[in-house]
């Protein structure tokens, strides 16, 4: 599968943004999504992932309450809606695919797009 992930930006701090992952092929239901971030010299992270179904979602802590996943299988998309953003959620943001159970382990997965840009300013 093949991921184009797009809808960064620069962004307020308290402001919002809401990424899209479009994938490519006919098995994209199938697939656990998840997202994950890479701030400048920081190691990629773990944000969000959710299931094939949609049926279940998890965060990260320092995004929960913020940030929701979800994902359209009709549209082979899924989408990170990010509210109330902080400095700190500035990154490169990137979505990721999986076949089976969701994990929160970035090299547990299998397909990565290729990053889109978020810069929060203060």
């Amino acid at each position: 599968v093949q991921l184009q992930a797009s809808g960064g930006g620069l962004v307020q701090a308290g402001g919002s943004l809401r990424l899209s992952c479009a994938a490519s092929g006919r098995t994209f239901s199938s697939y656990v999504m998840g997202w994950f971030r890479q701030a400048p010299g920081k190691e990629r992270e773990f944000v969000a992932a959710i299931s094939w179904s949609g049926g279940t979602t998890y965060s990260a802590d320092s995004v929960k309450g913020r940030f929701t996943i979800s994902r359209d299988n009709d549209k082979n998309t899924v989408y990170l809606q990010m509210n109330s953003l902080k400095p700190e959620d500035t990154a490169v943001y990137y979505c990721a695919a999986r076949k089976n159970i969701m994990t929160t382990r970035r090299n547990e997965y299998d397909y990565w797009g290729q990053g889109t840009k978020v810069t929060v300013s203060s």
